[in-house]
């Protein structure tokens, strides 16, 4: 049997009914409180990632791309939805300051070290927004840090920024051997 990691990225209240919210994100919140519970009673090591930028985001290169405040530190629209932070318990957070982080790899090497688990011995799962952006970015670290560990992706958990890149970007996670569920 596989050891289970959950991670939960970018659950925000930005990503989901803020600045950058959608219907499609606002409809899983539910689906993703059921996943973490799941997982915690599996005793599954859970992560979660929370974007962070400062105020003066849009003077930075992303800030220039997509000229859009969101998860300014400290502010309500970093914060985690309240419905997921209420389910997440002692999930590790990770902030990250890009479309993904590195800092999240090593944090799971070291769990499972301490575990004395073998990285090719568990299993990772990600849900969360967006599936086009962080989702797949973190996805796609997870893989090059643990090429021999199962990668997954429940996509009814996750949304993109619209619809159709959400279709897309699971295909082309697909392509890169991240199971999608």
């Amino acid at each position: 049997m596989k050891h289970k990691i959950l991670i939960i990225v970018d659950m925000q209240n930005d990503f989901v009914n803020g600045s950058l919210g959608t219907k499609e994100a606002e409809a899983i919140v539910p689906l993703v409180c059921e996943k973490i519970k799941h997982a915690q009673a599996e005793n599954a090591l859970v992560f979660a990632t929370k974007d962070t930028h400062s105020k003066n985001y849009l003077e930075t290169r992303e800030g220039r791309f997509l000229p859009v405040e969101h998860c300014i530190r400290d502010t309500e629209g970093w914060q985690i939805n309240g419905s997921v932070a209420e389910v997440l318990g002692n999930a590790r957070i990770i902030e990250k300051y890009s479309f993904g982080s590195l800092i999240l790899p090593e944090a799971i090497a070291e769990e499972l070290k301490i575990r004395e688990i073998a990285p090719k011995n568990a299993e990772i799962e990600l849900v969360g927004l967006c599936t086009d952006i962080c989702v797949i970015s973190n996805a796609l670290i997870l893989k090059a840090r643990f090429p021999e560990t199962d990668i997954m992706v429940d996509s009814s958990c996750c949304a993109g920024v619209t619809p159709e890149k959400h279709l897309a970007t699971l295909e082309t996670m697909r392509s890169c051997q991240i199971e999608i569920m």
